[in-house]
């Protein structure tokens, strides 16, 4: 038995959706934003390269933009590299590579070019900081602090000579120059003007003109700020790596009588382990005997923790209640659930957000643009109007300061890897930025019915026999068609059938009609299972049979009719209806009610049900509009229109049965994904837990996270332009438009992590 809600396509995604509708690649347009520029992918380089390996390195010392181009700069001469990909939040560089290329020969480039330290690293494992080098960073740093305070201090308690306080300022200039200086030289070689470059250049100018104190200042104020930066950024990454922790690294193996702890990665699917109580899983799989209480905050983000018995599913990283529970594994450590949460949160932050990919084409555009301009306002004045060199070379070098785009470059992919991780952690898994920027967007949102606003288990609420048929002889031909078929509305008439005590075998000659229903021969004759329109194109409805459909879809129940095929000296005839009610959600209203109050305009239920059976659903939990009789293209379509109309649209469904229409969506929304390899495969965003209210929750994520997005890179806009006009006038110093933006790089950060509550 058959139903437009379950269309068998596949809808396949791997980070960026592949919609039908057009895209535009315009920061504020996030729902046609989906597939990206060139610079958003990674960067391939020699396809040809013989082989197919990839090495996965992480990097220490990696904490803004600069680092991450230095880094392709790094692998691009590299001969057989085929393709890099710089995961900036992650600490991780994955490189595709052929035969001829090494681990060691990509760590010994990066160092050479980039002036970073690598090693080798598992795709899985957590990014952690080399803290050695993280140390001797800060020493410098602030060494470089205070031989610019004592510098200061005695030139202004005069206890000193000149001399002696410029030689405290050298020393700060060389301190702190150490962690800038190389990074510039590495830029210029590769012809690129970053803001280590502009930097570099300021202190030149400084340093020429006699302003010891305010390049010492500058220097110092721009290695703090980087410093600070990354530990901001090392924030951020330990919160996607404490995903990682959620897992034991060990399990109690049965063997026998007898437990015997062992890695995880040395268990094998099948076998048996032991899971005492306040204990975390290990691994996903089964129970196999004894029952509990599970909390699965950690992956679904279910408040209250939800009872276990034998046949039940439980899955790594959840936490175990009082009770002893046996699980036969059901997949191996690398691919449990949990671990396929931990990949895909990695691989969304590469998926980059429509205002993340307008930042890094504005900062490449921007920042030679800035050296222009900084050489003309040095240039002009003096030789037009015959003014003052050192002012004008002063007021330049003001100009290159505060024009650094630090706080610009940082602000989004914070805020989106925030945002990702938070949602994460209350069972919503978001593909990537562009997503995560698309659902704060939507306008309208379109519904599956069967497992989305009703439970997803229809049963068997009445039968009706017609033509002096037998009621067990019905149930009979009906279960014989439907024992064919994993269709919720087939599986009811067979569950019926079996509580019922009928006996019957699988109908031969057995075929489908999708979006109708079946039909197949029994002891030599052809019946048939259909929905109301299947009943009515084999000519078997009456007046009569009209007006009792009529009367149970009305009752929001669906109908299963039972007939006979027409032969040569009969019409078609139905034998029986099954009126068949699955349960509407006990917080379906509510989470309607919830879409509307988080901004969407319209939220429209989409259903292969007849229209008066989806319209009294509808009608019960305040659902603004249904349609019904839709076979799956016709769903697609509808998509289509709602996205013509409202431009960002989400399909919520099950993941895999309503792919072509989630694929024609803005965002397609899997509900129940835990423990369900295709639905985490297939949508744009995974629903970990069965609850439509987190449709919502996601929703207003969505919308906190954009509009921090915008203000923090509005408010890093205007710090420049209202101190790039301060230079222009002489209204400013060298060391205040450094503290400005590295203030202006703090704040935005700081804002940004405040996604992650």
């Amino acid at each position: 038995m058959n139903d437009s809600s379950k269309p068998a396509p596949r809808h396949t995604h791997s980070g960026q959706g592949e919609h039908n509708h057009s895209h535009d690649d315009h920061a504020d347009d996030s729902c046609r934003s989906e597939a990206g520029p060139a610079e958003s992918k990674p960067e391939v380089l020699n396809p040809k390269a013989a082989g197919n390996r990839e090495t996965v390195l992480a990097v220490s010392g990696m904490d803004c933009a600069e680092e991450v181009t230095a880094i392709q700069r790094a692998l691009q001469p590299v001969e057989g590299v085929r393709e890099v990909r710089v995961n900036l939040l992650a600490g991780k560089v994955s490189v595709k590579h052929g035969d001829q290329v090494d681990a060691e020969k990509l760590i010994k480039a990066i160092k050479a070019d980039a002036g970073l330290t690598a090693r080798k690293a598992e795709a899985g494992a957590p990014a952690e900081e080399d803290e050695g080098s993280s140390s001797w960073r800060t020493i410098l740093v602030c060494t470089s602090g205070g031989l610019t305070g004592l510098g200061l201090l005695l030139g202004w308690l005069k206890l000193a000579p000149t001399l002696f306080q410029n030689n405290c300022f050298f020393a700060a200039i060389l301190a702190g120059g150490w962690l800038i200086v190389p990074k510039a030289f590495n830029a210029l070689r590769h012809r690129s003007f970053d803001m280590n470059v502009l930097m570099t250049v300021a202190v030149t100018g400084a340093l020429v003109i006699g302003e010891f104190g305010e390049a010492a200042a500058v220097v110092f104020l721009f290695a703090f700020s980087e410093l600070l930066e990354s530990w901001s950024v090392a924030r951020a990454r330990r919160a996607i790596s404490s995903l990682l922790k959620l897992a034991p690294e060990t399990a109690l193996l049965l063997e026998g009588d007898q437990t015997r702890e062992v890695p995880v990665g040395e268990v094998a699917v099948e076998s048996t382990i032991v899971i005492r109580s306040g204990a975390r899983v290990p691994l996903d799989g089964v129970v196999s005997k004894g029952s509990s209480s599970i909390n699965q905050a950690p992956i679904t983000g279910e408040s209250m923790p939800v009872e276990k018995k034998e046949g039940d599913d439980v899955f790594a990283g959840t936490i175990n209640g009082e009770g002893s529970l046996e699980v036969k594994v059901t997949k191996p450590a690398s691919d449990s659930t949990l671990s396929k949460i931990i990949r895909l949160v990695e691989d969304a932050q590469e998926q980059k957000a429509p205002a993340q990919r307008f930042v890094d084409r504005f900062a490449r555009i921007y920042t030679p643009a800035v050296m222009v301009v900084a050489l003309l306002v040095f240039l002009l004045p003096p030789l037009v109007a015959g003014q003052s060199w050192n002012v004008w070379l002063y007021r330049s070098l003001v100009l290159l300061v505060i024009a650094c785009p630090c706080a610009l470059v940082i602000a989004t992919p914070v805020s989106v890897v925030s945002g990702l991780t938070a949602m994460a952690r209350r069972g919503v898994l978001i593909k990537g930025g562009v997503h995560l920027e698309s659902i704060g967007a939507l306008r309208a949102i379109a519904l599956d019915k069967t497992g989305t606003i009703t439970e997803g288990t229809p049963k068997v609420q009445e039968v009706t026999v017609l033509d002096q048929a037998d009621e067990a002889r019905v149930l009979e031909l009906a279960a014989s068609i439907d024992a064919n078929s994993d269709h919720p509305l087939a599986v009811a008439v067979c569950a019926y059938a079996k509580d019922k005590g009928i006996r019957y075998s699988s109908a031969t000659d057995y075929r489908s009609h999708t979006g109708r229903g079946a039909e197949g021969r029994v002891k030599g004759r052809r019946f048939f299972v259909g929905n109301h329109r299947f009943a009515h194109e084999q000519g078997a409805c009456s007046p009569e049979l009209e007006k009792q459909l009529s009367e149970i879809e009305a009752r929001a129940l669906s109908v299963v009719v039972l007939g006979e095929f027409a032969d040569g000296s009969r019409a078609a005839t139905a034998l029986a209806i099954f009126a068949v009610g699955d349960a509407i959600r006990s917080n379906a209203s509510d989470a309607i009610k919830a879409l509307h109050e988080a901004g969407i305009e319209h939220v429209e239920m989409l259903s292969g049900d007849n229209q008066r059976t989806a319209t009294a659903i509808a009608k019960q939990v305040g659902i603004d509009d249904a349609k019904g009789d839709l076979l799956p293209d016709n769903k697609t379509a509808r998509v289509k229109e709602l996205v013509a109309k409202y431009e960002c649209v989400a399909m919520v469904g099950d993941g895999v049965n309503d792919a072509p229409a989630m694929a024609a969506a803005s965002v397609g929304i899997a509900m129940g994904a835990a423990g369900t390899d295709t639905a985490l495969e297939t949508a744009d965003i995974a629903l970990m837990q069965d609850d439509l209210t987190k449709v919502a929750e996601a929703i207003a994520h969505g919308r906190r996270t954009r509009r921090m997005i915008r203000f923090n890179i509005g408010f890093a806009l205007a710090v420049k332009a209202i101190f790039l006009g301060l230079a222009l006038f002489g209204q400013t110093s060298l060391w205040l438009a450094i503290l400005a933006d590295t203030g202006a790089t703090l704040l935005v950060i700081a804002n940004a992590l405040r996604l992650l509550r």
